[in-house]
Parts: C-alpha cells; structure tokens; sequence
C-alpha cells in the first residue's frame, strides 16, 4: 500500500425507492477538507493518466462503469517510494481511493460504456495556477504498463 494512500469500501442502501451510498463525510477518519466537487468521464478503452498535484487530497469514486485505476508513489522522501498500487473500482466493486499529494494517478475505463467518476479534491481547481503536474500514459518515469487502446486518444 502507498504511504497515505486510501481505499475505503462503499457500499450502497436500497429500499423501496431506489439505492443511497454515502460517498465521503466530513466525520470520515480519511476526510482533509472540502474544496471542490466534480464529475469525470472516461470513454471505453481510454487511458486517463498520469498526473499529480502536489497540494490537493483527492477522493476518487467511480458510480458508473468500471476503472482499473493505478497509483505510483514518486515522492522523494516517502517510505513507500516506487510502490504501485492497483484497484478496480466501479458499479460492482464501490470504494473510494484518496490519493494524497505528490503520488501519480490514473485510469482506465474497462468497460463499453463511458465511466463516470465523483472527485471531491481538497482544494478548488485554480484556473490562473493550477495545481496538476502530468506525464504522458507511457512515461518512463513510472514503472507501469498500460494497455493503450489503438485509435483512442489517450492521456
């Protein structure tokens, strides 16, 4: 397991009327802080991946499709420097994964229809000085191989 990296198993709460999951409180151990929420889609085959920020606490849940998602650890002084953590996550297999600061992060959607993802980051998205760092799907830098869909545009 990455140092300081999470994956806590949701699970969702039918009745009658349809399903409820709770995806992250602000009384969750995990919680840091509330900066933003949005949603992310992947397309089938695409490869999103792989960026970093070096401030920002992500809080990944993909509600729709699948994902393989896979984290590097390249921080300098991290106990867990080099480490790579894989988790399939989705509709069949609910969690969340918190991505701490300075560890690379990405995905793959694994299924034929668009995934969707919830992100709720701990710092708002800053238009003028943007806190994301990215590397091409194929770098070199990461001890990790994707599987590149052909015809796809990916990254």
């Amino acid at each position: 397991m990455i140092d300081g990296a999470k994956v806590k198993a949701l699970k969702f709460i039918p009745d009658e009327r349809g399903r409820v999951m709770e995806i992250l409180r602000s009384d969750d151990e995990n919680f840091k802080k509330f900066g933003q929420a949005y949603i992310t889609t992947t397309y089938p085959g695409v490869v999103k991946a792989w960026h970093m920020h070096r401030k920002q606490t992500d809080f990944i849940c993909c509600i729709i499709g699948k994902l393989h998602m896979v984290l590097y650890d390249g921080r300098e002084k991290s106990k867990t420097k080099g480490e790579v953590l894989e988790v399939d996550m989705g509709e069949d297999s609910p969690c969340y994964v918190l991505v701490p600061p300075g560890v690379y992060h990405g995905w793959k959607c694994m299924v034929d229809k668009e995934s969707v993802v919830v992100n709720l980051p701990s710092e708002p998205y800053n238009r003028e000085s943007p806190d994301e760092f990215r590397l091409p799907p194929d770098a070199n830098e990461i001890p990790y191989k994707w599987v590149l869909t052909p015809g796809k545009k990916h990254g």
